[in-house]
């Protein structure tokens, strides 16, 4: 069951796709239909039940919800292997080549909109519109900082290897530490950590891939990322959260110009306005799927 918070039977449905290297990305969809009507992609540290209360208002509608390598119920990489952003992109699109939906909308919140942004770059036949929750732009690199951005990645790395994961005597204690990592509420905290944890002895885990936290080898430089965001042809429309986080409205100055076909949204909340205000944001989402 995906959760017991959710009170709908249409969330029940697991699924998994294997990649080439047996990559197992796991998911859960909404609904009876059989192909979705929208591909969700989550944030940094979060899974696909950042999307349950979002379908819970969009019962008309299908949602696939991912989570992504090294997140939820997700494979985690090879031990040799890291987490480039950009090898998500190749994820997804390795997905959505292998299954026969055809051009689909792709709803991404935070990291998962970046992802979604690029692959609608590189692979416009996959993608029919992007609908973006507080996402903005890409993360950038500075070229003047180019030598400490590699020594701290590669100290990251070093630090993983020697760190263990954090135990929780139960699941509410988990999701009391992920409320001090962000603007959630308890009942989201609670939905992310019903995915988001592992049984272990003497209580539970994040199942986490603690390589997510180590630092980046590589950052887009502006004019990469501006290439990027200009070649997107398909309509993007980007839901603002009043009380996002402060970088992605310092993108949106940054990278409004990019954009072909761009459709500007505010809804209340914060980062996560897709959980703790659902009902709103689920309402401009309706709209955009329903002229799609």
């Amino acid at each position: 069951m995906l959760n017991q918070h959710c009170n709908n039977p249409a969330l029940e449905r697991q699924l998994s796709f294997t990649l080439a290297g047996n990559l197992t990305l796991a998911a859960w969809q909404s609904g009876q239909a059989e192909q979705p009507d929208a591909l969700c992609l989550h944030g940094w540290l979060d899974n696909a039940n950042s999307f349950a209360p979002l379908a819970q208002q969009l019962l008309t509608y299908s949602l696939l919800a991912l989570d992504l390598p090294g997140h939820g119920w997700s494979s985690h990489r090879s031990p040799d292997a890291s987490y480039h952003f950009l090898d998500y992109v190749h994820d997804i699109a390795s997905l959505l080549r292998q299954q026969s939906w055809g051009p689909i909308s792709l709803i991404g919140h935070s990291m998962g909109g970046m992802i979604a942004s690029v692959l609608a770059a590189v692979h416009p036949e996959l993608v029919k519109q992007l609908i973006l929750i507080d996402s903005f732009g890409l993360v950038l690199g500075d070229a003047r900082a180019v030598v400490q951005q590699l020594r701290s990645a590669s100290q990251s790395r070093w630090q993983s290897e020697r760190k263990q994961k954090p135990l929780y005597p139960d699941l509410a204690a988990a999701a009391q530490a992920r409320l001090q990592q962000g603007d959630l509420d308890v009942a989201s905290a609670l939905l992310l950590a019903e995915r988001g944890t592992e049984p272990v002895e003497n209580g539970c885990s994040w199942r986490a891939d603690l390589r997510l936290r180590e630092s980046s080898m590589y950052r887009l430089m502006p004019e990469q990322a501006e290439q990027l965001l200009r070649a997107i042809a398909c309509p993007v429309h980007v839901l603002m959260a009043e009380q996002g986080l402060p970088m992605m409205q310092d993108a949106q100055q940054r990278f409004a110009g990019c954009y072909a076909k761009l459709n500007l949204l505010t809804v209340p909340g914060g980062h996560h306005c897709h959980m703790t205000q659902s009902v709103a944001v689920a309402k401009q989402i309706e709209q955009l799927l329903l002229v799609s």
